[in-house]
């Protein structure tokens, strides 16, 4: 599901001589390394920086309508800094019986989280917003993902955490590593979802704001 929203010092820049961009400059809102990770596999020249905004949820606030309000209040956040430039903005939650849980943030709760989601269906819901003040357009979307977690023990869980240590990702549990092994399916039409950027959709707004990945 996609929408338009209104409109109203870099530490990392990646590059690539190879690819085409746009002239204006490109930016995460976000230091995540996942994030970070995923954007790098488009070759684009970019840089990231943390909009350090508020990721509180809001009373009886939606899963769905708190990754949307918080991924646009990322890149409006830095697209206030930066306003000649095209910002990228992201949120994820996990989803469970309605609730959003988001990061666990220690080893407890992210045990718990694991705990709660052994041998259920989880939701994961990834907000994108891409922002071009100069131009005055704003894209949203909110991606799906269905993950099945298997029957999972408490020395398993414990043993995980050790490993991956993913206290700062929404759910507990990190796809692109050792999480794999705590579930049995993925459903999802982008796999980039589950880790956090959806780059199927990030592709289409790009294009629409004249940055193309293969020129």
């Amino acid at each position: 599901m996609h929408q338009k929203c209104p409109m109203m010092n870099a530490r990392r820049l990646y590059r690539n001589s190879i690819v085409m961009t746009s002239p204006q400059a490109l930016v995460l809102a976000s230091h995540s390394d996942s994030r970070r990770a995923l954007l790098d596999k488009l070759q684009l020249a970019y840089t990231s920086l943390a909009p350090g905004i508020d990721e509180t949820s809001l009373p009886e606030e939606a899963p769905e309508s708190l990754v949307r309000r918080l991924s646009e209040a990322k890149a409006r956040k830095i697209a206030e800094r930066m306003p000649e430039a095209i910002v990228i903005g992201s949120d994820q939650v996990a989803c469970y019986e309605g609730r959003a849980l988001g990061k666990p943030g220690n080893p407890e709760s992210a045990l718990q989280q694991l705990r709660t989601f052994s041998g259920k269906q989880v939701n994961f819901l990834s907000g994108l917003c891409v922002m071009n003040p100069s131009r005055g357009t704003c894209h949203l979307a909110v991606e799906t993902c269905l993950v099945e977690f298997r029957a999972l023990s408490d020395d398993q869980i414990r043993a995980y955490l050790q490993i991956d240590r993913p206290f700062q990702c929404a759910g507990a549990f990190k796809s692109e590593g050792l999480g794999i092994s705590l579930v049995r399916s993925i459903r999802c039409d982008d796999p980039n979802v589950l880790v956090g950027l959806p780059l199927i959709r990030l592709i289409d707004f790009l294009a629409r704001e004249g940055v193309t990945v293969l020129g």
